[in-house]
């Protein structure tokens, strides 16, 4: 299966930079996923869920409250305020903790925070 590059990049830095299989985005418009060979775009992100699919075909959530994303057809670049990785390499529950606290700070539609913190939540409880 053919790969892309994958950056997500806040103001304090880069938080994923490998090559994935896949990508899905909260868009503001809704989610919408990125494969490989994608037609360029650009598009605004709301608070939520960025989850991929690495190279060795396993999940990864990053929860973001919100920035922009270029596509293009070898690489995805999201620029966002604000990120937290959750994976179960780390210390899950305060990762979990900070991703709760950072999307409820976006202030974007109460419906999208309440869905990107019961995925967020959700992810606990799979472990």
């Amino acid at each position: 299966m053919k790969l892309m590059k994958l950056e997500i990049v806040t103001p304090l830095g880069v938080i994923f930079d490998d090559d994935v299989k896949q990508v899905t985005l909260p868009g503001r418009e809704g989610e919408f996923g990125v494969l490989p060979e994608h037609s360029a775009i650009l598009s605004m992100l709301d608070a939520g869920v960025i989850t991929l699919t690495d190279r060795d075909g396993k999940e990864l959530s990053v929860a973001i409250n919100g920035g922009h994303v270029k596509v293009d057809e070898n690489k995805t670049l999201c620029l966002v305020d604000g990120a937290v990785a959750l994976s179960e390499d780390s210390n899950l529950s305060k990762a979990i903790k900070e991703a709760k606290e950072l999307l409820q700070k976006a202030g974007e539609s109460n419906v999208a925070i309440a869905s990107a913190i019961s995925k967020v939540e959700s992810m606990g409880k799979n472990i």
